[in-house]
């Protein structure tokens, strides 16, 4: 047998840096699965009930409403992104991200993002929580884009700078919009947890404040997220044609008019943008079109380039929702059902979907622990997000009272998604890397 050679200094190096950075991103998405499951989903799905117990949308509190809201988009969401790119986005150009500040960054973005959870659903002391939770979140967030900026200012070519003037590529574009529409969402956070500490009776925002916050977060922080790596990404794994560098240009011009439109409080020019932006992306990903070459699932179910249009699909119904909403401003089920459709149907739906393909292989070359359970997850997330759009709209609206029934089982059908989502991602996690495994069978 012949022996394996040792390894260069520089090698070995590497390959600790590497390990550690594996480390760091486990770190982010164990955040990110706890965040997901206990303050998020089943703390929606006790709010759920008790909605539709009393058949009334204001049964429950809007401090746990929007603790709710806060642990699933920043507790979740937020942990994956910055996880994701401390390990990838700082590394285009082949500089190294500084691990303390990657570190550094988790500790209060987690202990931030905990408090205002806490604040919001005990009360307890929430007049010095909210904004010590909002300026942790912040801080935690000023890092990652110290280091973001670090390691854009090299490229792969032994750490020379980049030429001035360059054209960022249209995805990244989009990246750094969502970029923007995060800390834009956080310095508006943090403005309103001020505000609720010195005038106001209890810790949630006002009803036209959460609006404008909460639409911000969804198209102006997620949507340009989602739609850049769907850019870079969707027609190298699901065959696609490839994206013409003016759609994301496009779409982040759609975005931003959106963004002042709804800081400026026209929330109907603020629907007609998100709709745009809808449309441009379903039909500039080629998404509804036969592909070019099959879809690259090794290692994952093969339905994954059949969900990535689900999520869209979800994308435009949420568009047009909001349209509804905006133009029929006194009817209460359309504005709900829109959120839901767009953070579930397409936000979530794209991270159950794209996140077993990506994050075992950036979690130290790992392979999803079980495809089967992906498909479920799936599945049972897009049932529960059709019976809770559909009965958001017929049941808050008056249209059809019968339909507030099934909203618990929406609820319990989608915990139960999260929950075998996260099952998996842990089981993946914990498991050795793929070419230290023995074969076995999918399960």
């Amino acid at each position: 047998m012949p022996t394996e050679l040792p390894l260069a200094p520089e090698a070995l190096a590497t390959r600790a840096y590497e390990q550690r950075l594996s480390r760091l991103l486990m770190a982010y998405l164990s955040t990110g699965l706890v965040y997901l499951l206990g303050p998020g989903s089943f703390l929606g799905l006790w709010n759920l009930w008790a909605i539709s117990h009393q058949r009334a949308a204001l049964a429950v509190s809007p401090a746990w409403l929007q603790a709710h809201g806060h642990a699933e988009v920043y507790g979740w969401v937020g942990s994956f992104i910055l996880g994701i790119g401390f390990h990838s986005l700082t590394r285009v150009r082949g500089a190294r991200t500084p691990l303390g500040w990657a570190w550094t960054s988790w500790a209060l973005w987690t202990t931030g993002v905990g408090l205002r959870w806490w604040a919001g659903v005990a009360a307890w002391h929430w007049r010095a929580l909210l904004p010590a939770s909002a300026l942790l979140e912040l801080a935690a967030f000023l890092i990652f884009q110290l280091a973001v900026m670090h390691a854009h200012h090299y490229d792969r070519r032994g750490g020379e700078p980049r030429a001035p003037g360059t054209r960022l590529p249209g995805w990244i574009l989009l990246v750094f919009t969502g970029a923007f529409g995060f800390l834009l969402t956080l310095l508006l956070n943090l403005g309103g947890d001020v505000y609720l500490a010195y005038g106001a009776a209890a810790p949630a925002y006002p009803a036209r404040f959460d609006e404008r916050l909460v639409g911000l977060m969804a198209w102006g922080f997620l949507a340009p997220f989602v739609f850049g790596f769907s850019a870079r990404w969707l027609p190298i794994f699901a065959g696609l044609r490839p994206v013409s560098d003016r759609l994301p240009r496009m779409l982040a011009a759609a975005i931003a008019l959106g963004v002042v439109s709804t800081l400026a409080g026209w929330f109907t020019a603020a629907a007609a943008c998100w709709l745009l932006a809808a449309l441009l992306a379903a039909w500039g990903l080629h998404l509804f079109q036969p592909a070019l070459q099959p879809a690259k699932t090794q290692g994952i179910h093969a339905s994954f380039p059949l969900f990535l249009r689900v999520a869209y699909g979800w994308l435009v119904v949420s568009a047009a929702l909001g349209m509804l909403a905006a133009v029929l401003p006194t009817v209460p089920g359309p504005g709900g059902a829109s959120r839901h459709a767009l953070t579930v149907g397409f936000i979530a739906g794209m991270v159950l979907t794209i996140g077993p393909r990506i994050l075992p292989a950036f979690s130290g070359m790992r392979t999803l622990y079980s495809p089967r359970l992906m498909l479920a997850a799936l599945a049972l997330l897009h049932l529960g997000c059709a019976l809770r759009v559909s009965g958001e709209t017929l049941a808050y609206s008056g249209w059809w009272p019968w339909a507030w029934h099934w909203l618990p089982l929406s609820a319990t059908l989608e915990v139960a998604a999260f929950t075998l989502f996260a099952y998996n991602l842990a089981r993946t996690l914990l498991q050795p890397p793929a070419h230290l495994m023995e074969p076995h069978r999918p399960r």
